[in-house]
C-alpha cells in the first residue's frame, strides 16, 4: 500500500523546481492503518506561495489510492528540508 501512495505522490511536481515532491526527498514517511494514511512532509521552505496548494494535491493523490479512505498531512519542520535530501537525478539537475 505504502508504494501505491509514493507512486501517486510522485505524479505531484513543485511547480517551482520542476521536479515531484518524492525525489525532492519532500516525503519523510508514509504509514497506513487501515484505511487511514499519514503523510509526513515538509516543503522547501516555509515561506513557500503554493503551501496549501501543495497540501490539497498530496491529500488528493493519497485518497486516489484503491483501500485509502482518510489522509492525515503531518507537515514539519524539523528536520528542515535541503537539496542533500533529494535524489541523485534532482542534485545533478539543479547543480548540487
Amino acid at each position: 500500500m505504502k508504494d501505491k501512495i509514493y507512486k501517486e505522490l510522485s505524479t505531484i511536481i513543485d511547480p517551482e523546481v520542476g521536479f515531484d515532491i518524492v525525489s525532492l526527498g519532500l516525503i519523510y514517511d508514509v504509514k497506513v492503518d487501515n484505511q487511514k494514511a499519514t503523510v509526513t512532509m515538509s516543503l522547501s521552505t516555509r515561506s513557500c506561495p503554493l503551501h496549501e496548494l501543495i497540501l490539497e494535491w498530496v491529500n488528493d493523490a493519497v485518497l486516489r489510492v484503491d483501500g485509502i479512505d482518510e489522509c492525515d498531512i503531518n507537515l514539519v519542520w524539523e528536520p528542515a528540508w535541503n537539496i542533500q535530501m533529494a535524489s541523485d537525478e534532482v542534485k545533478k539537475a539543479l547543480g548540487a
